[in-house]
């Protein structure tokens, strides 16, 4: 346990603050004269918990930890933020239910792939693509949280939505091609390994079993020689001539 992953950690732990904080209408805070909405306050959640995706990315590469279960919690946290936030806007009725659904299937998906991958022995990382992906998502959310109260922002909101699954299934099919140039061609050379030991296996077994029909072969013929030997020698010997 280091500070990037307990900053990941950190970040999971927030998911349910955000979505109690986003679904609830009746939070309304009074600062200064301002009025602040359940909608500015989950934006500052979201952002402070987006905030610490970069932070313990760039603290584990600039202090050399980087350990495995930080390359595997770092997208399960992403995930989790990501799919409550647009969850709940679809609950609020800001999001089409659809899309949403598109969007955290990806992310089941590319989970899943992961698992496997890590199954086989192999870790996938993320792409630049991917951390486009992650960028322009939380852009979008930030842009739909802010329209329950600015329609506005409207327009801009559903286009970096749309651009969202743009580049959400690209990504997808960009993970999908190195499971398969690396996990699966891993795979299949584990498999023909594991043939090519039975092969040799198989042919020790047989090579074993040959040499010992040959040494019964040739103790059954040492047998029958001695066998000869001692007819011969238990014979009726020759009697001298008689005088």
């Amino acid at each position: 346990m280091n500070l990037p992953n307990t900053l990941t950690i950190a970040r999971i732990f927030i998911v349910p603050l955000l979505v109690a904080v986003l679904v609830q209408e009746r939070i309304i805070l009074h600062w200064n004269g301002a009025v602040i909405t359940n909608d500015v306050i989950a934006l500052i959640i979201f952002w402070v918990a987006a905030a610490t995706d970069l932070v313990d990315g760039y603290l584990a590469r600039r202090w050399g930890q980087v350990t495995t279960i930080g390359t595997l919690l770092d997208p399960i946290a992403d995930k989790l933020l990501v799919s409550a936030a647009l969850i709940s806007l679809v609950q609020v009725r800001v999001v089409p239910g659809w899309l949403v659904v598109l969007l955290v299937g990806r992310e089941f998906a590319v989970s899943g792939l992961r698992s496997i991958a890590a199954a086989e022995g192999y870790t996938i990382k993320a792409s630049e693509l991917g951390k486009t992906k992650t960028f322009m998502q939380v852009l979008a959310i930030s842009l739909l949280m802010i329209t329950r109260h600015h329609p506005r922002f409207s327009m801009a909101a559903n286009i970096s939505l749309y651009v969202v699954v743009f580049f959400s299934l690209w990504s997808a099919v960009s993970y999908f091609n190195k499971f398969w140039r690396k996990v699966d061609i891993r795979t299949k050379q584990g498999r023909r390994q594991e043939l090519l030991m039975a092969e040799r296996e198989r042919r020790r077994l047989l090579l074993a079993q040959r040499r010992e029909a040959l040494r019964t072969r040739r103790r059954a013929r040492a047998g029958r020689t001695q066998v000869a030997a001692g007819d011969l020698s238990t014979g009726t010997p020759d009697l001298p001539p008689s005088a």
